[in-house]
């Protein structure tokens, strides 16, 4: 699935279903073809999207320090970090709240 977040107060925002998935569930939802971000809510969301993100580089970190204990060098990341897919999206409702607009989905 392809997810396509949308906001007056924002461009829209388009995410491959892995990473849309993993947005949602950092945030505390179930992945859903449809959905809204209220602005009451959005706080609770940037907040949850940062721990998700902290919690990715976090592992990464033991990861490669596990791997220099065992005199390893852990192989370089592929692709593109949780931080840069996720960080558009906290973009996205800085903007939303501070304009008052809902983040929707599907619709």
């Amino acid at each position: 699935m392809i997810y396509k977040f949308k906001s007056k107060a924002s461009g829209d925002i388009i995410m491959m279903g892995p990473t849309g998935d993993a947005l949602l569930r950092a945030i505390g939802r179930a992945p859903a073809p449809k959905g809204i971000i209220e602005p009451a809510a959005m706080a609770a969301a940037m907040t949850a999207i940062e721990q998700a993100v902290l919690v990715d580089e976090a592992a990464r970190a033991d990861a490669e320090r596990e791997a220099a204990a065992r005199g390893e060098r852990l192989a370089p990341r592929e692709g593109v970090a949780l931080r840069q897919r996720l960080w558009p999206m906290v973009d996205m409702l800085k903007r939303a709240a501070a304009a008052g607009e809902p983040v929707v989905w599907g619709v």
